[in-house]
């Protein structure tokens, strides 16, 4: 290439070679203009307003955890911000509800002692009624005597049918005992966050005590008091849409609507649900929601609308027909009319070039 440039240089001059290099890359092609971008479609549209609804995360579900018993607290194996494991998060002494239990259960023993004996007397009863009872019928035994072995093996039965309701009573009974004793180790969802830790190792807790807050902020939500405007262009929206956490892109979703109307605020309830999000799970987090909702006038496009001598106006492209408009405002892309009904949203606009007619040869020169 250099030796190329060298020869034209010294047959043709500097000035030569440079048109010469010209036209070779226009040949090329490398100095011709791409395709020029489609001709955005210009219509009125209805007025839009651009507002960010702002909000702050929290977890999803929060509980209070009380105790269902009373005692001395043991331990505690989670402070304020650990996330609950495969331990409980507290142990109440469960001292007297195990001498109970152990109590219980000699009683069970005894009765279960009891019950095979009376078992071994029926059986022996029943014997002794079957031979007194065949020698009733073979006229060697009086009848007084078989009726007293019949009573005494009748109330044998009764006796063991006794013990077993015993027995079962007792069993319901340990089976109690073995539920409270459960209550003694008080224990919360896996996973979730301590918010608040409101008792301490060594403190004497009652029933219905409350020992601790968990929360789970695995799915983070955040609530918001919208207008019925702003209700609707939420639900305009996907099912998920974007959002700004902190700053940084996330994505959400509607959780819930509440249908109350709040006559102080005018407003709504709503709420929602993070779906995926960058950063920590924790509450206090900035979420910020754009939306579009519904404004006074029309859109349209800045460059369908003629001005001169402060007398906007714009014309139809179905027939060129002229109408004048009175602005309210302006967006980057778009002024802000007032309402005309020969402007329906959708009427399509010429550009304000072809709309003004062209000025004459004469009075261009």
């Amino acid at each position: 290439m250099n030796r190329i440039c060298t020869l034209f240089r010294q047959k043709f001059g500097a000035l030569k070679l440079f048109g010469v290099l010209a036209t070779i890359l226009i040949i090329a092609g490398w100095g011709s203009p791409g395709p020029a971008p489609a001709q955005e479609k210009l219509v009125v549209q209805s007025a839009k307003r651009d507002i960010t609804l702002t909000g702050y995360t929290r977890s999803q579900t929060a509980v209070t955890i009380s105790s269902e018993v009373a005692g001395r607290i043991l331990k505690i194996n989670y402070d304020v911000g650990q996330v609950i494991g495969e331990f409980p998060f507290l142990d109440i002494d469960p001292t007297f509800i195990d001498l109970q239990i152990d109590s219980t259960r000699q009683t069970l023993n005894q009765l279960k002692i009891t019950l095979n004996k009376r078992r071994s007397r029926v059986d022996y009863l029943d014997k002794e009624f079957q031979r007194i009872d065949k020698l009733f019928r073979r006229g060697s035994s009086p009848e007084s005597r078989r009726d007293t072995f019949q009573e005494d093996l009748d109330q044998a039965r009764y006796d063991q049918q006794a013990t077993g309701v015993e027995i079962a009573i007792v069993r319901t009974r340990l089976q109690e005992l073995l539920e409270r004793k459960s209550r003694h180790t008080i224990v919360a969802p896996a996973g979730w966050m301590v918010v608040a830790k409101l008792v301490e190792e060594g403190e004497l807790v009652t029933v219905n005590t409350p020992v601790a807050r968990v929360a789970d902020y695995g799915s983070l939500v955040v609530p918001f008091s919208v207008s019925a405007q702003e209700l609707d262009a939420i639900q305009q929206l996907s099912p998920e849409f974007d959002v700004l956490l902190d700053g940084r892109p996330a994505r959400a979703a509607v959780n819930w609507i509440n249908p109350e109307f709040d006559e102080k605020t005018r407003k709504l309830a709503i709420e929602l649900i993070l779906r995926s999000y960058p950063g920590p799970r924790r509450g206090g987090l900035v979420c910020s929601l754009a939306l579009k909702t519904a404004a006074e006038g029309l859109w349209v496009p800045k460059q369908t609308v003629v001005s001169r001598y402060d007398n906007p106006r714009v014309f139809l492209k179905e027939n060129g027909a002229e109408v004048k408009v009175l602005v309210l405002g302006q967006t980057r892309d778009h002024l802000i009319i007032a309402e005309d009904p020969r402007l329906p949203p959708g009427t399509l606009l010429k550009t304000s070039a072809t709309s003004l007619p062209q000025p004459s040869q004469d009075l261009a020169r």
